[in-house]
């Protein structure tokens, strides 16, 4: 039996001690926003994994889509992810934060009764999940170019934020439905801005987001996500292929921890109409592959260097 999956590899200027991540998974346990001593516990007996990335933490009130979910933007957040961290790193363990904007996939009741915003303003089918249960979602408002450059500064401060935490680096949630994969996919994003319409525009919040990170902590400390073929959230895209495969060209030779690919569905299937290898090819470090990996697949590099 192959020891590959128990191997080092170096990430982020570190050495982890295996090759195998926890990713990231949404737990609603964090009362105002705060993380707590049972997320310290939690975390910490998961600190054999050689990553564990954290539950999506919202970058600002704005960003915020579900109940009790954690944010990573104020100092009594920092103080809670603190206790997080210091119990990680006893074990020996290294985890890294997801940073998380919900865009459009929340509700007005997590906003003073305003609208959650989104690249353009389509109606997601299905419902919120909010503290009184399930909700429709409602038409979120279209953001103004004017406001992009403040939510991008969102991110490069809950980056700050982390690292005053002590986290080893972190994920920029660009998958599953959520803000950044809003604007990557044509299904959702129509704008006639600089941030839609072509390739290279709808891309270019994701980039712009990565460079101030990168910029505030360190390229090597960022992590993306990215899911080319979910369609949670409601999300569709005209040619999955040729959009994924640019934005990993463009996120390739930037020097970041790695790329985190969702390559199945939400109900665990692949897809027959994409080939994730072309993402492999494209990207020039570490690849991270998510969906369906048992040990046998998990061999090939469930982390590893493309």
């Amino acid at each position: 039996m192959s020891n590959e999956l128990f191997s080092s590899i170096e990430l982020g200027g570190q050495r982890l001690s295996n090759r195998m991540a926890m990713a990231p998974m949404t737990r609603n346990r964090a009362p105002n926003t705060v993380a707590n001593t049972m997320m310290a516990e939690y975390y910490a007996q998961r600190a054999g994994a050689g990553l564990i990335i954290t539950e999506g933490a919202q970058i600002s009130e704005q960003a915020v889509g579900y109940p009790a979910t954690p944010g990573i933007y104020n100092q009594q957040q920092v103080d809670g992810w603190k206790q997080v961290t210091d119990a990680v790193h006893a074990k020996g363990g290294h985890i890294y934060i997801q940073l998380w904007h919900c865009g459009r996939i929340s509700h007005p009741d997590f906003h003073n009764g305003e609208q959650p915003v989104s690249p353009s303003a389509i109606t997601p089918a299905g419902d919120a999940f909010t503290y009184e249960g399930l909700k429709p979602f409602v038409e979120p408002r279209a953001l103004e170019t004017s406001e992009i450059p403040g939510i991008i500064d969102q991110y490069r401060h809950a980056a700050a934020c982390a690292r005053e935490a002590g986290f080893d680096g972190v994920e920029i949630h660009a998958a599953n439905g959520y803000l950044i994969d809003q604007f990557i996919r044509d299904g959702s994003n129509q704008r006639t801005d600089r941030y839609g319409g072509s390739l290279e525009n709808r891309t270019r919040l994701l980039l712009e987001v990565v460079a101030a990170v990168g910029n505030e902590i360190g390229h090597n400390k960022v992590g993306v996500r990215i899911s080319p073929i979910n369609a949670f959230n409601d999300m569709s895209d005209s040619n999955s292929q040729v959009t994924f495969n640019h934005v990993t060209a463009e996120l390739s030779g930037l020097g970041l921890a790695f790329l985190h690919v969702v390559e199945v569905s939400m109900t665990g299937e692949a897809s027959s109409d994409f080939d994730t290898g072309q993402l492999r090819e494209r990207f020039d470090g570490i690849y991270i592959a998510n969906g369906g990996y048992d040990h046998a697949r998990g061999t090939e590099g469930h982390l590893r260097n493309c």
